[in-house]
């Protein structure tokens, strides 16, 4: 097979992984795989892992774009893929308008994954309008057949996004240089019980529960220290100056520390006590929850969205129901008390991932046979 993925731009983020995933499977099974971006600093690795990559620039929801449709067109007409998988809504639009200039027994099959919960109008619908609509997880399912009518609940596929158990081994422990280099920059954090907050920081990330938290326990648990892990975007200066502000104002400035982005968070959450998922939205999966999980870190979240589908399965313990604010503390003053074990994560693996959404493949492209 030859399959054509399509997204914005191959930066970073959990829809650009899972393309270049599904590509390295799809290569290694002996198939040609292309992507289609407006590039990125992730094109080098998806090329050297045997892909090809056009650059188009499909980024932009801006009606500048739509000069794009042409040359996207050429694109599949001269590639001639078995499959155009979609993984965006400004691609998919693109691809839409492409594909009514070539005729209907020339055209590749239409896939597309639904990474998020979109909102809900006509641009959006756009991401349920293809052959077979793959869903990242059971919430997603659901908010599919809740919001868009037109999707027949029959071409709905849930595929979980998956991690590589080798990448994230149950019990790993940092090396011994990785934690002195950590010590000597953050030397707040050592012989500390470390409540750890992973992700961007953006104000739905819950960062405000997390000083809230430390406000009410920091006190009673002089050992107890939380990490926020994440960068802030420049747009997001303000709001991680208000924080800061907010931290100091009630004294907790020694108890709180921001490390920056990271590419090493493998080890934070290893180093970490307990994990915490506190967004105020639902996620669609919630990827760092389980590559904490697999670790063998226990997490700690709200009972929504994606996050409450890896809990659920895996650590019902750290289920707590939304804006429970003395749940919460509840759950990780037990976690301080008696320390708790994880057991070894057998699901939700990277190569099920894979596995499903090549079986998939072949089954739109042979069904046509």
């Amino acid at each position: 097979m030859k399959v054509m993925q399509l997204l914005p731009e191959l930066n970073s983020g959990g829809v650009e992984r899972g393309t270049l995933e599904i590509a390295r499977a799809l290569v290694a099974d002996g198939h040609e795989s292309l992507v289609v971006s407006h590039g990125g600093r992730l094109v080098n690795q998806l090329e050297t892992e045997g892909s090809k990559h056009c650059t188009l620039a499909i980024h932009k929801k801006a009606l500048s774009s739509l000069w794009q449709i042409r040359p996207l067109r050429q694109l599949i007409e001269a590639e001639q893929p078995d499959i155009l998988h979609v993984r965006s809504r400004v691609p998919a639009w693109l691809t839409h308008f492409a594909l009514k200039g070539i005729p209907a027994h020339k055209r590749p099959h239409l896939i597309s994954t639904v990474h998020g919960f979109y909102s809900i109008n006509r641009y959006s619908q756009i991401m349920t309008q293809a052959e077979k609509v793959i869903a990242v997880s059971d919430s997603v399912v659901q908010y599919i057949q809740d919001n868009y009518k037109n999707c027949p609940p029959q071409d709905i596929v849930r595929i979980f996004r998956g991690i590589d158990p080798v990448a994230f081994p149950h019990g790993y422990q940092p090396s011994a240089q990785w934690m002195i280099n950590t010590y000597k920059d953050f030397p707040q954090l050592e012989n500390k019980f470390l409540i750890c907050l992973p992700g961007r920081i953006t104000r739905l990330k819950g960062h405000e529960t997390l000083i809230d938290l430390m406000q009410q326990l920091h006190s009673q648990y002089p050992q107890l220290h939380a990490v926020v892990v994440g960068g802030a975007d420049p747009k997001k200066a303000a709001y991680l100056e208000e924080m800061q502000n907010t931290i100091a104002t009630k004294g907790l400035t020694e108890h709180i520390t921001f490390v920056g982005h990271r590419s090493d968070i493998r080890e934070w959450l290893a180093l970490s006590n307990v994990v915490l998922s506190l967004s105020n939205q639902a996620e669609t999966f919630g990827r760092t929850a389980l590559e904490a999980l697999s670790l063998g870190t226990p997490v700690i979240g709200w009972k929504r969205g994606g996050v409450a589908e890896i809990l659920s399965r895996l650590y019902p313990q750290g289920l707590i129901n939304v804006d429970d604010q003395v749940a919460l503390i509840h759950a990780i003053q037990q976690h301080i008390d008696t320390p708790q074990q994880v057991a070894e994560v057998t699901s939700f693996s990277l190569k099920e991932m894979c596995d499903q959404t090549l079986a998939l493949y072949k089954q739109v492209v042979q069904a046509s046979n």
